[in-house]
C-alpha cells in the first residue's frame, strides 16, 4: 500500500492514544491476568490459499514487540473446506479456510494503522492457534475470515469464551447468506450460550472512536463485484455480542468482506470505497478493543 493511495483513501487523520499498556503484545489489563502465561511464539509465516510462504517480503522487524500486532485465528475446518482437493492439509500448517487473503490484508492493514494512528504496530501478522497453551491470552485483538464454514471445536469455542471475557476482542468477518450465518451462530452458541448476538447500533462508541461511521454500506469482495453480493447475502449487518458491562466482546461484519478491503487496498480495479470504510471500521474496532 503506497503512502499516496493510502491519503487518498483514507486522508491523514491521526489519532493520539495514551495506553498503559506495556511494550509487548500490548493485552489490556485483564487478558491472562490470573494465568501464567507462555511468551508470546516468534512470528511463523504459513502456506495462504493465495499467497505462497515467502511471496511477500518480510520486513525487519517481523520478530519485534508492539502494542498491537495483527493476530489472526488459525482454524480446522467445517462443513466445507472451501477449496475442493485440499481438505487433506492439516490446518495446522496453513492453506486452508484460515488464510484467505492471508498474509497480504494483514499486512495492508497494519501499514494502515500504523500512519493512521500513533500505535506502535508490528509490520506481520502473528496466526494463533486456540490449542496451543496459552498464547491466544498475548493478543487482545483477534480476527477470524469465513467463519460461516469453520469448524472450531468445543476445546476451541471454551478457550475463546475465556478469552473474550478476560478482555479480548474478536472481529468475525468475511461470511454471506443463511447457511453460513446458521454455521456461525451455531458456533457462537457453543462459546457463548447464554448471550445472544444482536444488532450494534450505530450511536455505539464502537463506531465512534476515531472516524464516525453512521453511514456504513456492504463492502463486497473483489471477486463479487459485478454482482454485488454473495450468495443471498445482499444486507450488510454489523452484529455483536456484548459482555455484562456492555463491552463489545465479538464484532460481526456479516454479509461483507472487509479482509478484500484490505488486501486490495491498491488495486486500481478495486472500488475505493470499499478500502476507505474496510479500513476505518478496523481502526475504530482495534481503538475500541484497546480502551474498553
Amino acid at each position: 500500500m503506497t503512502r499516496s493511495t493510502t491519503i487518498a483513501l483514507l486522508g491523514t487523520a491521526a489519532v493520539c492514544i495514551g495506553t498503559a499498556y506495556a511494550l509487548g503484545t500490548g493485552h489490556p489489563p485483564g487478558i491472562g491476568h490470573a494465568l501464567d502465561r507462555s511468551l508470546p511464539k516468534p512470528f511463523q509465516e504459513y502456506v495462504g490459499i493465495e499467497y505462497q510462504r515467502g511471496s511477500i517480503p518480510l520486513p525487519p522487524d517481523a520478530n519485534e514487540t508492539a502494542e498491537w500486532t495483527f493476530a489472526r485465528l488459525m482454524y480446522p475446518g467445517g462443513w466445507n473446506d472451501g477449496y475442493a482437493g485440499r481438505g487433506e492439509w492439516d490446518w495446522r500448517e496453513g492453506f486452508c479456510l484460515w488464510t484467505q487473503d492471508y498474509p497480504r490484508a494483514d499486512r495492508h492493514f497494519s501499514e494502515a494503522v500504523r500512519r493512521l494512528t500513533r500505535i506502535q504496530v508490528r509490520s506481520v501478522e502473528q496466526a494463533v492457534n486456540l490449542d496451543d497453551d496459552d498464547q491466544v491470552y498475548n493478543w487482545p485483538w483477534l480476527y477470524a475470515v469465513q467463519v460461516g464454514e469453520w469448524g472450531i471445536t468445543d476445546q476451541q469455542a471454551h478457550k475463546l469464551r475465556d478469552y473474550l471475557l478476560r478482555g479480548g476482542f474478536f472481529m468475525a468477518d468475511d461470511f454471506h447468506g443463511t447457511t453460513e450465518w446458521q454455521v456461525f451462530e451455531e458456533s457462537m452458541k457453543r462459546v457463548f450460550p447464554d448471550r445472544p448476538i444482536v444488532e450494534i447500533p450505530s450511536s455505539d462508541p464502537i463506531f465512534h472512536t476515531v472516524y464516525d461511521l453512521d453511514d456504513r454500506y456492504q463492502i463486497v469482495g473483489a471477486e463479487h463485484l459485478h454482482e454485488g453480493h454473495k450468495l443471498d447475502g445482499y444486507v450488510a449487518h454489523w452484529r455483536g455480542i456484548y459482555d455484562d458491562k456492555g463491552r463489545v466482546m465479538v464484532a460481526i461484519t456479516y454479509n461483507s468482506d472487509v479482509g478484500d478491503s484490505w488486501e486490495w487496498a491498491d488495486e486500481p480495479e478495486y472500488p475505493e470505497k470499499y478500502s476507505a470504510l474496510g479500513v476505518r471500521l478496523g481502526v475504530n474496532y482495534i481503538v475500541y478493543a484497546m480502551t474498553h
